[in-house]
């Protein structure tokens, strides 16, 4: 195999272990809030928001860290074990217990962190400057098609149901656990890319050579790889403002709004799922048409976060006229409050499908601009910038406890808006100082 197709078929590799992973952790995200209102023990005591604050304040800490882990341990074996946390944290939810919850979330905070640090390094290290926004999308892509099956399989579980029950609680958190142990053992299958003449790229191997060979010791590698973290993240620090948001929305809290609307009917609790199916089909279209089919090409980045700022505005306008303002902290029974239009299940799905368009088109540029700003510090870069979007996402699922939806949406929009200032701002700023380049083979 050619050294090109190599580094291909390793990042279809990577995709689709995050594909099969995320399937199991995306559907139990979406779908956790409404599983714990559903609880019939009295024993337990916790909050789907609170936890996923929890995980990604920790995330947002630990992202300090995470580079000098997969300096020490290889960004392959990264994966591997903290995918192992994130099927424990799916199987709380078989018995839950109020600290193991907890004490779980705070373990996948910390795992996080070292799995979408060593993630943006692997992808980084398998693309070249022309073929980092074509991977980018790839990985996107792939990873999203995790929305789609997860979610296809809650709402043939759910369909017609009003209240979740223990049995119907086990039988799906035992089949996603055993689906993320799955994906954990794919990303054994990521191969060694063949060197290059480069001396800097032997850093950075997905496959690390014997500790023995290298010319520095483990202690030196981790300091200098959290060097290097402080030193890339003047640039990278707003870019994730923006998805860090609009992550908590769509992974959680707009499927809880869909759940708790009595006007939908018997239905609301299988839309869940169906919603969760739309938006994974959006961020796969994105991904393929923004990514792997490269028409952004000509016309640089920046039409696409321009796309993507402008569809989600449609659709937090469609979401404050259809959904009631108090559906994201209502209780299992529903909310009676009214809308201000008569509630329609099509709208709604409408805007799913347009929350995972915008989606993909913020990430699929920000992962592209990212590895090709930092391509000799990219597991840094990737932690800076997830360092960002978690924190802003603990934010977001604490706030989610308390805020009425309108004021959840103007906090998207004005965020927005900002972020995607920012970004044409680094845009332009690459343009201009790297003419010369082949900066435009996006």
């Amino acid at each position: 195999m050619s050294p090109e197709g190599k580094t291909l078929l390793n990042v279809i590799v990577l995709g689709l272990g995050f594909m099969v992973t995320f399937t199991a952790f995306g559907t139990c995200g979406n779908i956790e809030q409404t599983v714990i209102k559903s609880f019939n023990s009295t024993e337990f005591h916790g909050s789907g928001y609170t936890s996923m604050a929890i995980i990604y304040a920790v995330f947002s800490a630990s992202n300090l860290i995470a580079p000098s882990v997969i300096a020490v341990i290889g960004p392959q074996l990264s994966l591997f074990f903290s995918g192992l946390v994130y099927s424990g944290y799916i199987a709380v939810f078989i018995h839950p217990y109020t600290s193991s919850f907890y004490t779980l979330s705070v373990l996948l905070g910390i795992a996080a962190a070292v799995l979408w640090t060593a993630q943006g390094n692997l992808l980084t290290i398998n693309s070249k400057d022309s073929t980092i926004g074509r991977n980018s999308g790839i990985f996107w892509a792939l990873m999203q098609f995790s929305l789609f099956f997860g979610n296809l399989y809650i709402f043939f579980a759910w369909h017609g149901k009003s209240h979740i029950t223990d049995k119907d609680r086990q039988t799906v958190f035992i089949t996603l656990t055993v689906i993320s142990l799955v994906g954990n053992f794919l990303f054994f299958l990521i191969q060694r890319p063949d060197p290059e003449p480069a001396p800097s790229d032997a850093s950075e191997s997905p496959l690390p050579a014997d500790i023995s060979d290298s010319s520095s010791s483990l202690c030196s590698q981790a300091l200098d790889a959290f060097k290097d973290y402080l030193n890339c993240s003047v640039e990278t620090m707003w870019l994730p403002v923006c998805p860090g948001l609009e992550l908590t929305f769509y992974s959680g809290v707009y499927g809880t709004c869909l759940g708790a609307m009595t006007q939908f009917g018997d239905d609301a609790k299988g839309l869940i799922g169906l919603s969760g199916i739309l938006i994974g089909v959006g961020e796969i279209l994105g991904g393929g048409v923004f990514g792997i089919l490269d028409k952004c090409n000509r016309f640089g980045r920046n039409p696409v976060v321009f796309l993507g700022i402008f569809t989600h505005i449609v659709a937090f306008y469609l979401i404050f006229l259809n959904i009631a303002s108090d559906a994201p902290v209502a209780p299992e029974e529903g909310t009676q409050m009214q809308a201000f239009i008569q509630p329609s299940v099509t709208v709604a799905l409408i805007c799913s499908f347009l929350l995972g368009l915008g989606d993909s088109c913020f990430n699929t540029q920000l992962i592209s601009i990212v590895g090709f700003l930092f391509r000799e510090d990219s597991a840094s870069a990737f932690a800076v910038f997830k360092f960002v979007q978690s924190i802003t996402a603990a934010v977001a699922f604490f706030y989610s406890n308390y805020l009425l939806l309108h004021w959840q949406l103007l906090i998207m929009v004005l965020t927005g808006f900002l972020g995607t200032i920012t970004f044409f701002v680094v845009e332009w700023g690459v343009i201009n100082s790297r003419r010369d380049s082949d900066y435009d083979s996006i």
